[in-house]
C-alpha cells in the first residue's frame, strides 16, 4: 500500500526463511528514504550544534525539510551511532 509507506517484499525479491514457507509473510519492509543533498546538509549543521532534538525542534525540521518527524529521528539515531563507532 503506497499510503502506508511500506514497500512490498515482493518487488525486492523473494526472502527465505519460516515466514515465507509458512505462507506468513511478517512485516513489509519500509523503502529506504533517499535524501537530497540539501537535506544531509541541514540535517549535518544540526547534528553539529545538538546531537539530540527534542519534539519541536524535531517536527520544525521535519517541516522545513519536508520529510516526516519519524525520518527526522531515524536519521540522528543513525548519525549517533555513526559517531560512536568512528570514536
Amino acid at each position: 500500500d503506497e499510503s502506508s509507506g511500506y514497500e512490498s517484499e515482493s518487488a525486492g525479491g523473494e526472502r527465505g526463511g519460516a515466514a515465507a514457507a509458512g505462507g506468513t509473510r511478517g512485516r513489509q519492509r519500509r523503502a529506504r528514504t533517499a535524501f537530497t543533498s540539501e537535506q544531509v546538509c541541514r540535517l549535518e549543521k544540526t547534528f553539529q550544534r545538538q546531537k539530540y532534538l527534542g519534539a519541536t525542534e524535531r517536527r520544525k525540521l521535519a517541516a522545513a525539510l519536508q520529510l516526516s518527524e519519524i525520518q527526522i529521528k531515524t536519521w540522528f539515531q543513525n548519525r549517533r551511532m555513526k559517531l560512536k563507532r568512528q570514536i
